[in-house]
């Protein structure tokens, strides 16, 4: 009996829910799962923009100045 609990113990046993990504199309937001295989592959392969690596996170290092 024991060892049936220690089985349905969540923090012994993980449990798994599918993640669905969405990414938008034409001004609207589609999963990626129901994309077919060409649009799949293009959107694995694309490049993401991230703020850290903008010239903007520069300006603002630069130019923003505590107020007195």
């Amino acid at each position: 009996m024991n060892a049936f609990i220690q089985l349905q113990d969540p923090a012994t046993t993980p449990e798994r829910t599918r993640c669905e990504i969405y990414t938008r199309v034409m001004g609207y937001y589609r999963p990626v799962s129901h994309f077919n295989e060409g649009k799949k592959s293009e959107h694995y392969s694309r490049i993401h923009f991230t703020e850290a690596e903008s010239a903007n996170s520069a300006f603002i290092a630069k130019y923003s100045k505590p107020c007195k």
